[in-house]
């Protein structure tokens, strides 16, 4: 199986995730996105075919996440991967990156924050993204409050560099960042940085993973919230990935607050799927052009 690490220390493939514009709202047709990630294995066998056909299910913009490592998007240089998005009415205004601490066969990564950051922001203007987001931190990344502290700074650096070129930084949570130490959460030290420069990617799933409760983070810190992974959860001890709908959170009553988080995009994300994830996607895109958009 493909792990989350793996994938994005490789730049095989992105998770699936599905976005939409609270602007669009009010227009006759929403932005709906998917993250790649879902469709990774898709993804990593043929690129070209896989976007046609998320576009055929329904979805007009993606997230990628793949240019960590080779700084190719899916094997693509910014302006082949454009032209493929732009051919299946497909746009792609977000895509996820590492902080890049860890070496790779002895070797610094490659587009990283920490590596060859500016030719990564060249390449995403490029290819047209607005957001550029840290996708998650390995466990060597994690460490104790004060590493937590010195990840802030990195991402308070790489995020001015982002906002020189017109891009936002944003920051992925998980699950891991609510973990307590010495009685702090590290969420809270990786929210002191700069507002302005780095805001955040809310994984609706993780957060609730984690016992916390997203409405009230949109209310302690508003308007930080441009990106959400919208993400659901089964009802089982496990707590599993399930379709957008099927699953126990309550996203009707979350995007009620929408305005207040400053929710600019969601895309909709599906780790792993009971079996093809096509079908998972299509599920999921069903319940949100009825309920959601």
């Amino acid at each position: 199986m493909t792990t989350r690490r793996s994938f994005l220390k490789t730049s095989s493939v992105l998770s699936a995730g599905l976005m939409v514009a609270p602007s669009a709202f009010n227009q006759k047709k929403s932005l709906i996105g998917l993250q790649l990630y879902t469709v990774r294995d898709a993804m990593a066998k043929d690129p070209k075919a896989t976007l046609a056909h998320v576009a055929k299910i329904g979805y007009n913009s993606v997230e990628g996440a793949t240019y960590t490592g080779d700084e190719k998007f899916y094997g693509m240089s910014p302006s082949e991967f454009k032209k493929v998005l732009k051919d299946n009415g497909l746009v792609m205004y977000s895509s996820h990156y590492r902080l890049g601490e860890d070496l790779e066969n002895g070797k610094v990564v490659k587009g990283t924050m920490l590596h060859d950051w500016d030719r990564a922001i060249e390449d995403a203007k490029k290819v047209g993204l607005k957001y550029m987001v840290c996708a998650w931190l390995s466990e060597s990344e994690r460490g104790s409050l004060d590493h937590y502290k010195k990840v802030a700074d990195d991402l308070n650096v790489a995020g001015e560099k982002c906002k020189k070129a017109g891009i936002q930084l944003c920051y992925h949570n998980h699950n891991f960042e609510f973990e307590k130490q010495d009685g702090k959460y590290p969420y809270d030290i990786l929210m002191a940085t700069d507002k302005n420069l780095v805001k955040m990617e809310m994984d609706i799933y993780w957060i609730k993973k984690a016992g916390q409760d997203p409405i009230a983070l949109f209310k302690k810190h508003p308007g930080r919230y441009p990106l959400w992974h919208v993400k659901d959860m089964d009802n089982t001890p496990q707590q599993n990935f399930t379709e957008v709908g099927n699953g126990v959170i309550n996203f009707k009553e979350i995007f009620k607050y929408k305005n207040l988080a400053g929710m600019k995009y969601f895309f909709v994300e599906q780790d792993q799927t009971p079996g093809d994830p096509f079908i998972s996607i299509t599920e999921s895109i069903a319940y949100i052009k009825k309920n959601l958009v």
